[in-house]
């Protein structure tokens, strides 16, 4: 996938294709269910996918204190639309200065006179522009003019109201971790890099790989059975793993994410991982003693490897990495 990162000043950018306009923060179930149609239109037509997004987010430009955290980072929404076959990522630098670009003119400037786009995909209710002025009525009209097809895809609906980013950020700061991955399609997951802990775990009988996140959301704190992405195996392993400030041995300890991989014992200090959670089994509490810490946590690890085990009996795909 060709990946543009600054498409409104590029040069030499696909001409001709199928696009969409989003954020498309998370690439959940509905905003897949656009790139789907988009990248078969393409197909048919023999030209390239594209999808058109905004960098960073309108809101953390335009009103900072209200910008949600992002689902994803650069890094997972570059390889999630690789994933969903886009053939070119076109990333538009959202300034003060664009934000003040009326939708009329950014559609024919960039998708008409630079793109030549051919047709264009977006939410049904999907807006973009000065004062939330582009729609996909305007699309249509535009399009009409200018030579392109506009259309709009049905929202995808979960327990009978549309998917969004904002259900599915809830989700995870909820710790609702099965509702987050029948949204999007895909367990939540962060990435960062795994760095030398205190070696506390270890002590307990219990070793874990501390991970730096590098994404904006976290889980709510609690344990939850996870997978974890070790790139240099590679392989993906079944993973417990706590977040939270381990009340039972500190006292206003910093916020940390820790897990017990089952069955392995590599050293993997300073690796990038994905670490995706699949399931919630608690909240994290305060236990009477480090002895009973230790028991629970071989309470969690045997509760994550049945329920590991459970759903390969049943024949359902865990959707292992690598």
């Amino acid at each position: 996938m060709q990946y543009v990162p600054d498409a409104l000043n590029g040069s030499d950018l696909p001409r001709g294709g199928v696009a969409t306009i989003g954020n498309f923060d998370g690439l959940h179930r509905g905003q897949r269910a656009i790139l789907e149609r988009v990248t078969e239109r393409a197909r048919e037509l023999g030209v390239p996918s594209l999808a058109v997004t905004f960098e960073p987010h309108p809101l953390s430009v335009l009103r900072p204190g209200e910008a949600p955290p992002l689902l994803v980072t650069p890094a997972q929404k570059e390889r999630l639309f690789s994933e969903a076959g886009v053939d070119a990522l076109l990333a538009v630098r959202f300034t003060p200065e664009f934000a003040r670009t009326a939708a009329d003119g950014f559609v024919r400037s960039f998708l008409h006179r630079k793109l030549a786009v051919k047709e264009v995909y977006v939410g049904s209710r999907f807006v973009f522009g000065r004062a939330r002025e582009g729609t996909l009525a305007l699309l249509q009209t535009l399009g009409a003019e200018l030579g392109f097809r506009a259309e709009g895809v049905d929202e995808v609906l979960y327990q009978g109201l549309p998917i969004s980013s904002t259900r599915v950020r809830e989700a995870v700061g909820k710790g609702r971790a099965e509702e987050a991955w029948d949204m999007l399609g895909r367990p939540y997951a962060i990435e960062g890099v795994i760095q030398r802990g205190d070696r506390m775990g270890k002590r307990l009988g219990w070793p874990t790989i501390n991970v730096r996140s590098e994404n904006a959301l976290l889980p709510a704190d609690g344990v939850y059975a996870c997978r974890v992405y070790l790139p240099s195996y590679p392989a993906t392993f079944d993973c417990v793993t706590n977040i939270g400030t381990r009340p039972t041995l500190y006292e206003n300890y910093s916020r940390v994410v820790e897990g017990h991989v089952l069955d392995f014992g590599g050293n993997v200090y300073g690796e990038r991982v994905e670490l995706s959670f699949y399931k919630r089994l608690r909240e994290e509490r305060i236990f009477p003693s480090v002895m009973e810490l230790s028991q629970q946590i071989a309470r969690d690890v045997e509760a994550t490897r049945e329920y590991y085990d459970g759903r390969r009996r049943a024949g359902q795909e865990i959707g292992a990495k690598g």
